[in-house]
């Protein structure tokens, strides 16, 4: 038994032991997540909120629609070919000094660029905000993961990451959208000094130093071989969206992307200190998770991208009614993000809950596919757009919980940027796929077909359904294989999760 000594002032009185710095930080979890939240919330919703100003910035800038497209490019280059060195760093140098750095790089590229005075600087500011949020965001996930290791207040925290994350890129729509209309494009970028001044500041106040907990020597034939594969890999998908899938560079870029993955993998497999160990991808959970994650960022995508369309080119909806429309799709997700972490997951595990939730993302998009000509927001649109958030809700908060579950610490970077890897990559394919088929979609329809307003109003909505109608199929064969691969039962919380607070 051991016996607990109390120290006592000459008085007799107790002296109270001064709190420790893991005490305070577990007293403090709740904010921490708070702060933590704020910071995702900054990176996901860049990767929408700079859409919306950019036909405005184009127009002060004077750049071409060629050149318009490396706006968002150069962003999901740098922050998706980075992910996983980033959470490498991140574990090297301790997540706390990684998320400050992060976060304030990411302000000060978000300043160059709104300060851009030409084509260059803003490009060049976008690629300097993916680098450093490639360092962050891996950060964030894994001071989530290490900060939250009690089942019960894991679910709520994962909850709310979960509808953070999902929910990001509408927010970036409504926020874009208000921000152009009623202040300026470059507010869209200025705004990120907010976000990130407000996490810099909620960081040195309540996390705990840290000195890292990897301090292996650095791979490098790993970092260089996946970190030029993943480049390669985005620049193919991105590349296909101005040209086409027999495009030279197009099929140039996958095959140096498949060539050097590969290399990557056979490395990781025989090297002593690898850069991705392998025995994170052991657990089938954590596979099926992040494949979740994947399936979720093709999907996704798509379905803002045109969904924005058709509520601007069809409807006539201004940008700040179109961010305002997604609203109901955040309060569904944010609805059910809570009651799968909360109530399901601990009890079911996230095999019904994540092949549940891309079947009825799959059924929402089916219902959107229905759109035509003289649908209208509430009747066409309104009540797929809450079916779909709510399959959100089932698929984003169990993906991130799960994926970083049973996690030892000094692994918890890399696990983290595995979830962002897989959703940003997730997202390129989308973005590429879906673009090309509606593209051929709408020269399809025109085909045999009088040129006047109202059959290219026609093949624009079928252009826009036919993607709608793809992402579906994406979804239900992602429900499927999810559901193989995830296993059966609660999640298991294993010795790995004893962390108490963040590292």
């Amino acid at each position: 038994m051991i016996v607990e000594i109390a120290e006592y002032e000459e008085t007799g009185a107790p002296v109270a032991k001064p709190e420790s710095e893991n005490e305070r930080a577990h007293r403090q979890r709740w904010w921490i997540l708070a702060v933590l939240s704020i910071a995702q919330l900054m990176v996901i919703l860049d990767g929408t909120i700079v859409n919306i100003a950019l036909p405005t910035a184009q127009h002060a800038l004077n750049f071409s629609n060629a050149d318009r497209q490396w706006i968002v490019t150069a962003y999901s280059l740098a922050f998706g070919s980075l992910l996983l060195l980033g959470g490498r760093v991140s574990d090297y140098i301790g997540r706390k000094y990684a998320l400050m750095i992060g976060l304030a790089g990411f302000a000060l590229a978000s300043a160059g660029g709104a300060a851009a005075q030409n084509f260059t600087e803003l490009v060049s500011a976008r690629t300097i905000q993916g680098v450093f949020g490639a360092l962050l965001a891996p950060a964030v996930l894994a001071l989530l993961t290490t900060t939250f290791t009690d089942p019960g207040e894991r679910g709520k925290a994962f909850g709310i990451y979960g509808a953070v994350a999902g929910a990001g890129g509408a927010i970036g729509l409504i926020l874009g959208g208000v921000l152009t209309t009623y202040a300026s494009w470059r507010w869209t970028l200025l705004v990120n000094l907010i976000f990130a001044g407000v996490a810099i500041a909620g960081s040195m106040a309540l996390l705990k130093r840290d000195r890292g907990v990897d301090h292996d020597p650095l791979d490098v034939q790993g970092v260089l071989s996946v970190t030029i594969g993943l480049f390669a890999l985005v620049f193919g998908f991105s590349h296909v969206e101005t040209t086409s899938w027999h495009d030279h560079y197009t099929i140039g870029s996958f095959v140096v992307a498949a060539v050097l993955l590969g290399y990557f993998f056979f490395v990781q497999t025989r090297t002593k200190f690898p850069l991705l160990p392998m025995r994170v991808l052991a657990d089938r959970n954590r596979g099926g998770s992040l494949f979740a994650m994947l399936v979720a960022g093709v999907g996704m995508f798509g379905m803002f991208l045109f969904l924005t369309y058709f509520l601007q080119v069809s409807l006539g909806f201004s940008a700040v009614k179109t961010g305002l429309a997604f609203l109901p799709m955040i309060f569904a997700l944010t609805t059910t993000a809570q009651l799968s972490n909360i109530k399901l997951l601990p009890k079911f595990g996230p095999r019904p809950l994540i092949p549940l939730g891309m079947t009825m993302a799959a059924a929402g998009l089916f219902w959107l596919s229905a759109l035509d000509v003289h649908s209208t927001y509430t009747g066409g649109v309104l009540l797929p757009l809450i079916v779909i958030g709510l399959a959100m809700g089932f698929i984003f908060a169990p993906a991130y919980n799960t994926a970083t579950l049973g996690v030892a610490p000094h692994d918890a970077g890399v696990a983290s940027a595995l979830v962002n890897t897989s959703q940003q990559i997730g997202g390129s394919i989308g973005t590429a796929l879906l673009n090309t088929l509606a593209a051929s979609a709408l020269t399809s329809y025109m085909v045999g077909r009088a040129v006047n307003p109202l059959n290219e109003k026609a093949a624009a909505v079928h252009s826009y359904t036919t993607s709608f109608t793809v992402s579906a199929y994406i979804f239900l064969g992602g429900a499927v294989i999810a559901g193989l691969i995830l296993r059966s039962g609660a999640p298991v919380h294993e010795a790995t999760d004893t962390v108490v607070v963040a590292h």
